[in-house]
């Protein structure tokens, strides 16, 4: 179905049509964020894509509600991957992409989160255009913001929190993540720790021997944005035992900086607030 959308445009007084078709030819390729699961969060981009695809290549971290988006007549193909258990290799996911698109169809690759954040996006983007196939990349919200979200809180703040760091703790086997700690350990900064349950230890421990103050205030947030979410505030010296007891098995963020002090007391008092107003 073709779909066009006017608007307004005030510098010359007509209105300006876009025909979405025109954007997403056959054999061409869109990598399309996700977002943290609820749908709601998506782009609208994102769902006229989902819509339009012949065939979408999905992760495991996708929601279910971004799922039944999916045009009815697309072809869908799981290529999920999680923490230690992957379906396929990423040569296997990019010889999908670049074959599907040879034959002709629109095809996209649904990631969680936002493609370009810790999601892959370069082999991917790379294999499209070797083989010279249109790609592009519709983004997403990452999974920081939807966890600063959920707990009602600004990742930065003027005076206190000037930068803010994305860095995922994912490795192999276990191993201690390769990160130079001394760079991440900045009292002026908000840090956000993909991918960090397993290596809870690892973070805690090498920022405190970085410099940052065991006393640190850390949350974490499992699910984010989804009903099924998990919040837990804790200090940087407990996060290895809040990691253990306060998660399940759920994708989680953790978040970790000065601004994000006060806030479960905050929380708390606007929460006893409501109760008061309710009855």
């Amino acid at each position: 179905m073709r779909e066009s959308v006017g608007w307004p445009d005030l510098r010359w007084g007509w209105v300006v049509k876009v025909n979405y078709d025109s954007k997403f030819r056959p054999g061409t390729v869109w990598l399309v964020g996700g977002g943290p699961g609820d749908p709601d969060l998506l782009t609208l981009k994102a769902e006229r894509l989902l819509r339009r695809a012949d065939i979408v290549f999905y992760d495991a971290l996708v929601g279910p509600g971004v799922l039944e988006l999916i045009g009815p007549e697309a072809e869908c193909v799981s290529v999920g991957k999680r923490s230690g258990r992957h379906s396929r290799d990423q040569r296997s996911i990019d010889a999908l992409i670049v074959e599907a698109a040879r034959t002709g169809k629109r095809v996209v690759r649904l990631k969680g989160g936002d493609p370009s954040i810790f999601g892959r996006a370069n082999e991917e983007l790379e294999a499209c255009r070797a083989a010279g196939i249109p790609v592009s990349v519709c983004p997403g919200v990452t999974a920081a913001s939807a966890g600063a979200a959920d707990l009602g809180l600004s990742l930065t703040l003027r005076g206190l929190a000037r930068r803010l760091t994305l860095v995922t703790a994912h490795t192999k086997s276990g191993a201690a993540p390769d990160v130079d700690w001394a760079a991440l350990a900045d009292p002026q900064a908000t840090l956000a720790v993909y991918m960090g349950k397993a290596a809870a230890g690892h973070v805690s421990r090498g920022l405190i021997a970085a410099g940052l103050a065991p006393d640190t205030p850390v949350a974490l947030v499992e699910n984010a944005s989804l009903p099924e979410k998990r919040e837990f505030f804790t200090r940087l010296d407990l996060l290895p035992l809040a990691a253990r007891s306060a998660l399940r098995g759920g994708p989680a963020v953790i978040l970790i900086g000065e601004a994000l002090r006060g806030a479960n007391s905050r929380r708390e008092l606007a929460g006893e607030e409501a109760q008061n107003v309710a009855a």
